[in-house]
């Protein structure tokens, strides 16, 4: 029985941030090395390569994932979505004017992850409680700002968003 090659590349196609995407890439290669080291997308950050931290978090599909954890010829058909395609959007205007109005990013390592995963809990409709927001926040790290300033950014948001109402 012979082995595969170490390097095995294969070829994909998927939209990113709206944009059609044909690509050879090796297939054990990473969507978060994908998205940063060959589409020069950077927002989507490499933290804990272990699912842990929720840096490299991004939408495939419609659904929020960890970037480390997928492998890019997964993502062969399908819609990806990173922090740089959210902004352009403007789905995320809102939240990001909130993140820096009430001080919740520091260093912003941590940030395109958790307004990406806010943006998950958000779409929903509603006003999440503040338990609500820091369980559906709980698999990203901030090292820097202790949290409460960033489930104060997202429940403003959450309550701008639903008009004021609660």
């Amino acid at each position: 029985m012979s082995e595969l090659p170490l390097n095995l590349a294969l070829d994909i196609a998927l939209t990113v941030n709206g944009e059609q995407v044909r690509e050879r890439v090796e297939a054990r290669k990473t969507l978060v090395d994908f998205l940063r080291d060959d589409l020069g997308l950077t927002g989507s950050h490499v933290g804990c390569e272990h699912g842990v931290c929720g840096a490299c978090t991004v939408r495939v599909d419609g659904e929020i994932v960890r970037g480390c954890l997928m492998l890019a010829v997964q993502c062969d058909g399908a819609m990806v979505e990173t922090i740089e395609g959210l902004s352009d959007s403007g789905e995320i205007a809102d939240l990001q004017l909130a993140f820096e109005q009430r001080n919740a990013l520091q260093c912003g390592y941590c940030t395109p992850g958790m307004i990406a995963a806010a943006q998950d809990l958000l779409k929903r409709g509603g006003v999440p409680s503040r338990d609500e927001i820091r369980e559906r926040l709980s698999g990203n790290y901030c090292r820097c700002t202790g949290y409460h300033a960033i489930i104060d950014a997202v429940e403003s948001v959450a309550q701008a968003r639903a008009g004021g109402k609660q």
